[in-house]
């Protein structure tokens, strides 16, 4: 009887454990997927196509000065709007974490090692986009 015990100990510690890595890692190709879908429907429309000198999806060059201002800055300027880029890339629909998820995905296809927003990187973004707002704020609301 002792085994038995044994095993149910371990059974009932064991796989909740891997069935807590086995959703985080679909959660975590479900956003990836999600980032992808976000360029298509929203960020390919310019950044696929040349507009208005937006950097093009996967062109290291183009994106290389952008990538080295780091994931949440890029995230947060982009998404309160820069240079020629509208706000949210033009659709006030998409949330931050999906924008962000868009962002990382066109980063990631120029060589940067950026992952999918997780909660504590949202909030890093979120803190720079008020910073972002409040500089805006203080121009007139003028960007860059």
């Amino acid at each position: 009887m002792r085994p038995n015990a044994s095993a149910r100990h371990l059974t009932s510690r064991v796989v909740p454990a891997l069935i807590a890595c086995l959703t985080a890692g679909i959660a975590a190709a479900d956003t990836a997927r999600q980032g992808g879908q976000v360029d298509e429907e929203v960020c390919a429309a310019c950044h696929g196509r040349g507009v208005a000198r937006a950097p093009q999806l996967g062109d290291r060059r183009q994106w290389a000065p952008l990538i080295r201002e780091g994931q949440p800055t890029l995230t947060a300027h982009a998404w309160v709007g820069i240079r020629g880029m509208p706000p949210r890339g033009g659709r006030a629909d998409l949330s931050l974490e999906a924008f962000a998820g868009g962002v990382a995905y066109m980063a990631q296809r120029a060589g940067a090692n950026w992952q999918p927003p997780d909660p504590a990187l949202l909030k890093r973004i979120e803190a720079e986009v008020r910073k972002r707002e409040a500089r805006l704020k203080a121009r007139g609301g003028k960007a860059d």
